[in-house]
């Protein structure tokens, strides 16, 4: 059995391309979605990948969520269907309700465009398992509107039941607890700011670290 991996694309998607070819490269079928299409092509499992969906205009993934395609992810995610959101995908997540919290302004008001290193702060979700618990990983990160904000509450909740996935070291955004990744309470639904499909060769990346996202995911597709 070959899995198969859809890699959405909304008008101002740029990361596209590199996701589908970490999904073929973890052994998947990569399958194209297109933004205006309710239609998720009997795929295993979703990612929402980065750019600038609709150029950002309003708030960053605030018309993203309302596209067709967004309205099928929510409804196979409440299914347990794996979805992963990068970067913009992380802020469309957020903003469709599939994940708590929002990704504001970086402090300082500047886009932050290096690699960074992250610790895996849990390796329960369905995207992290490939991970020893407190690994670090090299992974880059370009983003304007990565900093995670959210409530105490939500920030408490996040923290006790294990759904911060990704913290980064040195925090270069001001995220909240240096959050970078966060899962939905099944652990089935994952958001991080870094690019892992931009580190799944070290000849092409800092680092073949993020390539362990992918191969989590469908460990557990062919498992099921």
């Amino acid at each position: 059995m070959t899995a198969r991996v859809g890699v959405i694309t909304f008008p101002g998607t740029l990361d596209d391309v590199d996701a589908a070819r970490a999904v073929r490269l973890a052994g998947a079928e990569a399958v194209p979605l297109w933004h205006a299409d309710a239609d998720l092509k009997s795929v295993d499992a979703v990612v929402v990948p980065g750019g600038f969906s609709y150029g950002d205009y309003l708030r960053a993934g605030a018309i993203a969520k309302f596209a067709p395609v967004m309205g099928e992810v929510v409804r196979a995610a409440e299914q347990g269907m794996p979805v992963l959101g990068i970067c913009n995908g992380f802020q469309v997540l957020c903003e469709s309700g599939l994940l708590p919290g929002a990704l504001t302004r970086n402090v300082g008001l500047h886009f932050v465009c290096r690699d960074i290193w992250l610790e895996v702060a849990s390796n329960s979700s369905a995207w992290t398992s490939r991970y020893e618990q407190g690994a670090d990983l090299l992974i880059p990160l370009k983003s304007g509107e990565g900093r995670y904000v959210a409530s105490d509450k939500v920030l408490d909740e996040l923290e006790g039941e294990g759904r911060v996935v990704f913290r980064y070291r040195e925090n270069p955004n001001g995220s909240q607890r240096n959050i970078a990744g966060i899962s939905s309470a099944d652990g089935r639904v994952v958001g991080l700011m870094p690019h892992p499909e931009h580190a799944t060769e070290a000849l092409t990346g800092p680092s073949d670290d993020g390539l362990g996202l992918f191969y989590s995911a469908l460990d557990g597709v062919l498992s099921a």
